[in-house]
């Protein structure tokens, strides 16, 4: 039975404790990209407030309703949402052990890329929306500093919904789409404006629950891109929309923030 946000809610109010790993390696989006030379490395908190503080800061009433956090084996696994939330709630309770096992595991996932002859790529915002760029940290041999700076050889890559954050000039090692949303049409604009990719949710309005079926070439006057081949947005030239197709609870969405389109 899927995990509905009350389920996870009630999840929060019981779980404690320090999970076992952070990152993980099992998603079927990322792990395309290996086809593509790269070894992708994602962690996974708790979205918007189910861990009883809020992670995703940009987050609209349509991408809390359909959030990722319910596609695919998330939306089955009542432990794999009680390891989002232990992960969330140590982040936030002890933030210095936090980053330093987090730490340790970019730097194992950078051995195991090397092993696989890939290069490492790390998306620390699988379903949150953590300014990483401003999270800074003591490690044991006196380094002091964001994980971007620790690990300037990893490509770290993620979406957002929080505009300000192009307002100052990202990591050079971090790349960071827009995320379309309801009601944030003129953030997109902005983005764009920007030379930002922006990711734009999509439904065949004739089949909504069709998993496989062709995108728009363009929207709003821009090319589309098949963002569901891979996860490597960092590949792709700026000033594109990078098509997704709706999946687990985006399917059904009212809000808005799905876009309904017919293919061609």
């Amino acid at each position: 039975m899927a995990i509905t946000h009350l389920d996870a809610a009630a999840i929060a109010a019981e779980v404690e404790g320090a999970p076992c790993t952070l990152l993980t390696l099992s998603n079927p989006k990322t792990a395309k990209g290996e086809g593509y030379g790269y070894l992708t490395a994602i962690l996974h908190l708790a979205p918007s407030s189910i861990a009883g503080f809020n992670v995703c800061s940009g987050a609209t009433e349509g991408c809390i309703a359909a959030c990722l956090n319910t596609a695919g084996r998330g939306g089955i696994f009542e432990g794999i949402h009680r390891a989002r939330v232990r992960r969330t709630k140590w982040f936030k309770s002890d933030r210095a052990a936090f980053m330093l096992a987090l730490e340790r595991e970019i730097a194992a996932h950078v051995r195991r890329a090397a092993r696989h002859g890939l290069d490492p790529a790390v998306r620390l915002n699988g379903t949150s929306d953590l300014p990483w760029e401003n999270v800074r940290y003591h490690a044991a041999d006196g380094f002091y500093g964001t994980v971007f700076e620790r690990f300037p050889d990893v490509q770290f890559y993620d979406y957002t919904k929080v505009a300000t954050r192009f307002k100052r000039p990202l990591p050079s090692n971090s790349d960071l789409p827009f995320s379309a949303a309801d009601g944030n049409d003129r953030a997109v604009s902005v983005a764009l404006e920007h030379g930002a990719r922006v990711a734009v949710v999509f439904r065949n309005a004739a089949r909504p629950y069709a998993r496989t079926w062709n995108l728009p070439d363009t929207w709003n006057g821009r090319p589309v891109i098949d963002a569901d081949a891979h996860d490597l947005r960092f590949t792709e030239p700026g000033g594109v929309i990078c098509g997704l197709r709706a999946k687990g609870a985006a399917r059904a969405d009212v809000s808005g923030f799905v876009r309904d389109v017919v293919p061609s």
